[in-house]
């Protein structure tokens, strides 16, 4: 307090309102000043603030993740463009008719651990028909999924679901950048949820400081499934990532044409009037309005009436609108004729246009067969008990590498050339065998690779095997292919009886 009334009197004092108090103490001598220390140069702190930086990288560095804002970008903008992009929805509509069609049955060769995958599948939570649909097609919109699962004290797993929007992290392994070994789900700090990505193996497998990490993972097991994703990335991509600003930029060029169509409905009356000046013309101007649909005019000759409407070429619109339509398309794969652009395409020619996309349908449907098997193998080995480690029997084994997907044919071949082309097939290959030419085992072999077509898988030795044993139920020794039975070593020598030796 001391110190204020003494600043205060100071103060008082310079504007003349008290006389100035005499100092209560002697200033004390001035401190001797430091000796100078020497200062390390070094760079300034700050952020650099060039809108440029962000853009520049090192020569040969390509970064293998999305950031977490244009990850989040990437998601809204491939979610609006299915929803309100008659092409984005398209082809992810597309691909899903394709790969799941009328539906997809998971298979096992043993009848218990047959039943076991269809109550899981049906399952009033589950229900893998219903949501299978969506789960497949939201991998296509955001490249990957999460699925928690939940195990009951009976062993049967619940298969739910996770937002890709809400994952913050996927953890990979420290040994292996390609495996992931958990996923963090966004929350508050110290809250986070951490599921433990689900291997169906032994948790040997990994190393042990990976093991230590994923006992970390406390808040349960999880299926988590990525595509178009790399080996040292963590994320997937969705399938319409590429085609993002193709597909805004189409669309707001058929909003252009559709503004043009407008323009060009619309028409205006020119009227020419011969030999008037300009005050005559407002004056006829000032009278005139624009003719009723069906009413009448009467001018003289001096008077012309012409509609007028706008010349906007529009087939140049149409050319430019094919143009991004089929980049579009080509970037997925898909044929113009699949979305409606089929005036110079026969039927021939669609059926060699489609064989590229149906070979893209048919590795991502491999790559869901592998998902859904990992799915069924951990149904497997909850309902046995054995999640903890990979104590499987013998048999168990034997199920779990028969475990299969039943999927719908994607297209309906044409049977009628393939069938005229096995009838003329079997009769070259039975020719050869007459002649020495071709072993049976190889003749079915060229068989089988035509009876593929129809599909229907044919194993030649194995083939052959019965065919020779149902030809021998029906008499003769050792028949071949061609059904003819071992020659008979008395054919040729003679009886003794005239009338077996007549030719």
């Amino acid at each position: 307090m001391g110190i204020f009334r003494e600043a205060y009197s100071r103060v008082m004092a310079q504007v003349g309102l008290i006389d100035p108090a005499p100092p209560s103490s002697p200033a004390p001598a001035p401190a001797p000043a430091p000796a100078a220390t020497p200062t390390r140069m070094r760079e300034a702190a700050g952020v650099t603030v060039d809108v440029d930086d962000a853009q520049w990288r090192r020569l040969g560095q390509t970064p293998k993740d999305l950031d977490p804002i244009k990850r989040d970008r990437a998601f809204d903008a491939a979610q609006h463009a299915w929803e309100a992009n008659p092409l984005a929805r398209s082809m992810v509509e597309l691909t899903l008719a394709y790969l799941l069609g009328k539906g997809v049955r998971l298979k096992s060769g043993d009848a218990d651990a047959q039943t076991v995958l269809e109550d899981h599948w049906v399952d009033c939570i589950n229900q893998w028909p219903i949501k299978l649909v969506k789960r497949i097609r939201e991998l296509t919109i955001f490249g990957e999924q999460c699925w928690p699962v939940f195990v009951g004290s009976n062993g049967f797993v619940r298969v739910g679901y996770l937002d890709p929007k809400l994952i913050a992290d996927v953890v990979m392994d420290p040994h292996n950048a390609e495996q992931p070994i958990g996923v963090v789900v966004k929350g508050k700090p110290g809250k986070l949820r951490k599921y433990r990505v689900i291997v169906n193996g032994p948790e040997s497998v990994f190393h042990p400081r990976t093991q230590e990490i994923r006992a970390t993972f406390t808040e349960g097991d999880c299926f988590y499934f990525r595509i178009n994703d790399l080996c040292n990335g963590t994320r997937g991509r969705s399938d319409l990532l590429a085609m993002l600003d193709w597909l805004e930029a189409y669309d707001e060029f058929l909003f252009g044409e559709m503004e043009r169509a407008d323009f060009m409905r619309a028409f205006c009356w020119d009227v020419e009037l011969t030999g008037a000046n300009q005050d005559e013309v407002d004056r006829r101007a000032a009278k005139m309005s624009p003719p009723a649909p069906g009413s009448m005019r009467v001018h003289n000759e001096s008077e012309k009436w012409n509609a007028v409407t706008p010349e906007l070429q529009a087939a140049d619109g149409n050319v430019a609108a094919r143009l991004f339509r089929n980049h579009i398309l080509g970037g997925m794969t898909i044929p113009e004729h699949w979305f409606g652009g089929a005036a110079d395409v026969n039927r021939a020619t669609g059926e060699s246009m489609a064989e590229p996309t149906q070979k893209i349908f048919e590795m991502r449907q491999a790559f869901l067969g592998h998902a859904l098997v990992e799915v069924a193998t951990y149904v497997l080995r909850a309902h046995w008990g054995v999640l903890e480690d990979e104590a499987l029997t013998p048999e168990q084994k034997a199920i779990v590498r028969g475990l299969g997907v039943e999927w719908p044919e994607m297209t309906t071949k044409d049977t009628s050339k393939y069938a005229s082309a096995i009838g003329a097939v079997v009769s070259a290959v039975t020719t050869s065998i007459d002649a020495g030419l071709m072993t049976d085992e190889t003749a079915l072999a060229v068989i089988a690779v035509l009876a593929a077509q129809l599909g229907v898988d044919i194993d030649p030795v194995e083939e052959l095997k019965k065919a020779r044993e149902q030809l021998g139920d029906r008499g003769g020794d050792a028949p071949d292919l061609t059904g003819k039975g071992a020659p008979d070593p008395n054919d040729g020598v003679p009886t003794g009886d005239p009338a077996d030796d007549v030719p």
